[in-house]
């Protein structure tokens, strides 16, 4: 699962719901003790759920190769950067075959971890969120036209949970042509417990119910948790989880 100088292993589970008001998910979900992904296809385009299975799947095929590798000696960074543009790649191969894919997109939250340290790559409204010591810290940023206005001071942070617009994405991986993701690196303690998850969660649950359900029990016990939480909130959308812990290496 890690390599011989880890010092931390990571302990995770995985789920995905439709949701209460969607005919069909097309959300995708990636878990493994060395890479952990959530994947949104975007409504409202063509296929959306075909885009999403392809971010992961490019993914799964980077973490078989990650397995005879030596992690510690790998540019985390790098490698899961080059993970998304694999993934630019393949949706554009996909489209190519078939027209009817043509415009296809997908969000993605994805880490990389190689038992001291994590990479993060991010680009679209899923989120990644980080539980330490019981404070819950977000770790990414939507790339929407709300966020946008937030920043630009023209919307209030309260204002932008209901606005009309709040899901419009300022960039997202796309089958014609994709933004930039945010990629960084850090450092986990022992203790910490990591969230991916798709916009159905946040949409149907604020941050702190998401926080006191992160708190209760094991990630395989939490992660139904908060997917009875969000339909409790109207299930608005397909909600997809990751939930991970890191804890000492044996």
């Amino acid at each position: 699962m890690v390599n011989e100088q880890s010092r931390f292993v990571l302990r995770y589970a995985a789920g995905s719901d439709t949701g209460r008001r969607r005919r069909i998910n097309e959300d995708s979900v990636y878990a493994s003790g060395r890479l952990l992904a959530v994947a949104d296809g975007i409504g409202g385009q063509p296929h959306g759920e075909v885009a999403s299975a392809t971010a992961v799947g490019v993914l799964a095929s980077l973490d078989t190769e990650l397995g005879s590798l030596e992690l510690a000696s790998l540019d985390l960074g790098a490698t899961l950067a080059d993970g998304v543009r694999r993934i630019d790649e393949r949706l554009a191969e996909v489209a190519e075959a078939d027209p009817a894919t043509h415009g296809m997109g997908t969000t993605l939250t994805a880490l990389l971890f190689d038992g001291t340290q994590f990479a993060a790559a991010h680009i679209g409204d899923s989120r990644g969120y980080l539980l330490r010591e019981g404070d819950l810290h977000r770790l990414t940023h939507d790339h929407t036209l709300v966020q946008a206005l937030v920043e630009d001071g023209r919307i209030s942070q309260a204002d932008a949970a209901d606005h009309p617009r709040r899901s419009l994405l300022m960039k997202a991986l796309l089958s014609t042509g994709s933004g930039e993701p945010d990629v960084w690196t850090f450092t986990p303690q022992p203790g910490d417990r990591y969230l991916l998850c798709s916009d159905g969660l946040t949409a149907g649950a604020d941050e702190p119910s998401i926080r006191d359900a992160l708190e209760a029990g094991a990630p395989a016990e939490v992660v139904p948790a908060l997917i009875a939480l969000a339909n409790e909130g109207g299930g608005p959308d397909n909600i997809t989880i990751v939930v991970a812990d890191v804890v000492e290496a044996e």
